[in-house]
Order: structure tokens, then C-alpha cells, then sequence
């Protein structure tokens, strides 16, 4: 093969395409072809290359283990040829398509999701996916935009890291709680009430409980009577009386402005987490991307200033 094989490079596009499809037919129809044009592009890749890339019968189709490993490898070049193809053209400049970001849960449910129609409505052309995963893992081999995640940047990374926002835990109670049992006055007193503990999915354990106020640190051993792994079920469970728990302060200030909270300790709350946007380090970022990142951004600057 020549330094450039222009029908390598094409077969290579055509089984990518299929890949990301999932079929034959869809692959043509994004492609412009026939669903046998498609069939055939990557038999005669398969031949030039003397591997089988692809099981298929007629109701599924699997990469083999050569297929997947040439198109794991291929797949970042492909994607950085279309984002230079993209610029040249001005397609950069649009935000369309389909923008897939692994978000962190607590941020999508409790922040993100009542305020994500003024995107939707303000670019029509872009489908979006908000995908919650247990771990940031690997963006581009799980085809990941972007993440936003409550996660400092790994060390080492080569992803570029924005700090979005850093956010208060605050500790709180529902009234009706406060009525039943009193309220602690002091964060050591919280291990004698009912806790509602948030499990920690990197390590399957509930968080630790700490209280911060200046250099003075409170830790209390982390017992309760309910552990969750959802936002929603924590914040509902406060809210109907059924212990005490540690919040993000980020997008449950209306939460305690209401009076359907209480925050325990306004003076303890000095422990703080940072979100952050994290994209693999490109020369080229997609305007959906930074349409994305400049809409949180916003938000949660209007947000700061309610609060």
C-alpha cells in the first residue's frame, strides 16, 4: 500500500461509519450510498487487508477482534480529520449534530435538567445525550464530547480541565425531623441522629462525614439508616423527615430558601467540591462543545448570583 491509500482510507470511513450506526442501512443513508455500496466498501477493505472485520448476519453484525482493534486505532485520526474538514469549511461554527457528554448525576438531576430546554430551544440542530456514569473513564475510547463531573482532573491527564463552579456541602434537616427528634447544635451531635448516607460509587461506601469551619475539622463515623446512590431519592427522603444528610449547596438552594430544609451548621460549611468540564486536548473544539460549556457556564453564574 502507498503512503496514502486513498481506497483504504475510504473502506476505513465506510466500516466506521457502520460501526457507529450499528447497521448496514444506516450507515448508507448517513453516507449518501447503498446499503450493498456500503456491504461492499468494506469487503474490499477486508480483502486488501486479508482479515474478516465484521460478523454480520442478517439481523446483527459484530467487529471482530481485527475490527476492533483497527478501528480503536483508527477512530482519533478519523475524528481529528473531521474536525480539521469541519473548520476548513465553517462547519465549526454550527452547532449541530449529536453532542454526548458523560455527566456526573447529582449535577444533571438536581441543576441541569429544569434548565435544559433554553439550550434545546436555542439549537434546534443539536441532539444531545446526558449519559451518568459511575466513573469519568476513557472520553474518547467511550466516545464521550465532554464530561462534567465533581472530580479534580486526573493527574497526568492529557483532557483539558475548566473549573465550572465549587460548590458548599451543607448539612441539613427537614422541620418536620427538627420537631421529632431536635436539632444538634454542635456537628458532633449529628452521630446521635438518623443519617441518610450517599454512597461514593468509585468505592461503593457511603461518603465521609466531615465539618469544616476555618482550620477546624469535625469528622464523625460515617452510620445511618439509609444509603442512597440517587440525588432524587436522597433530597426527597430529607425533605419527608427521614434523617439527616450532606448536600451539594449547587442547585438545592431553593431547597432551604423554601423552608423545606434547614441548614444545620451555616457555620461549618467550609468543606467545598469543584465541578469541572473536562474534553480531550484538541486543536480544534467543536462549537457544540463550547456552546455546552458556555451554557453551564451562564447558568450557574446566574445561579451564584440568586443565591
Amino acid at each position: 500500500m502507498s503512503a496514502f491509500d486513498g481506497p483504504v482510507f475510504s473502506g476505513i470511513t465506510v466500516l466506521a461509519q457502520v460501526v457507529e450506526s450499528g447497521s448496514f442501512v444506516r450507515a448508507a443513508d448517513a453516507l449518501g450510498l447503498s446499503s450493498s455500496g456500503v456491504s461492499r466498501a468494506v469487503s474490499r477493505l477486508e480483502a486488501r487487508m486479508g482479515v474478516r472485520l465484521i460478523e454480520r448476519t442478517t439481523r446483527s453484525l459484530r467487529l471482530t477482534d481485527e475490527g476492533q482493534r483497527l478501528y480503536d486505532q483508527v477512530r482519533p485520526h478519523l475524528s481529528g480529520v473531521s474536525e480539521a474538514v469541519a473548520l476548513a469549511s465553517g462547519a465549526a461554527h454550527a452547532v449541530r449534530g449529536k453532542l454526548r457528554v458523560n455527566i456526573d448525576a447529582f449535577f444533571a438531576r438536581v441543576f441541569l435538567a429544569s434548565r435544559l430546554t433554553e439550550f434545546l430551544d436555542r439549537y434546534p440542530d443539536l441532539s444531545v445525550e446526558l449519559l451518568t456514569q459511575e466513573s469519568l473513564g476513557d472520553l474518547v475510547a467511550d466516545r464521550f464530547d465532554l464530561a462534567v463531573r465533581f472530580v479534580d482532573p486526573p493527574v497526568g491527564s492529557t483532557l483539558v480541565a475548566r473549573r465550572l463552579a465549587n460548590t458548599r456541602i451543607l448539612t441539613v434537616a427537614s422541620p418536620s425531623y427538627i420537631a421529632r427528634h431536635g436539632r444538634p447544635k454542635h456537628p458532633r451531635e449529628v452521630a446521635q441522629h438518623k443519617r441518610i448516607l450517599f454512597r461514593n460509587p468509585l468505592t461503593s461506601h457511603p461518603f465521609e462525614w466531615e465539618f469544616k469551619r476555618g482550620r477546624e475539622v469535625v469528622e464523625i463515623p460515617v452510620v445511618g439508616n439509609l444509603l442512597v446512590s440517587e440525588a432524587g431519592t436522597m433530597l426527597d427522603a430529607c425533605v419527608a423527615g427521614a434523617g439527616i444528610a450532606q448536600i451539594l449547596e449547587l442547585g438545592t438552594e431553593a431547597l432551604v430558601r423554601s423552608k423545606k430544609l434547614v441548614n444545620l451548621f451555616p457555620d461549618w460549611s467550609g468543606e467545598r467540591w469543584p465541578l469541572y468540564a473536562l474534553y480531550p486536548s484538541r486543536r480544534y473544539r467543536s462549537a457544540k462543545v463550547q456552546a455546552f460549556l458556555d451554557f453551564c457556564a451562564a447558568t450557574l453564574a446566574a445561579a451564584a448570583r440568586v443565591r
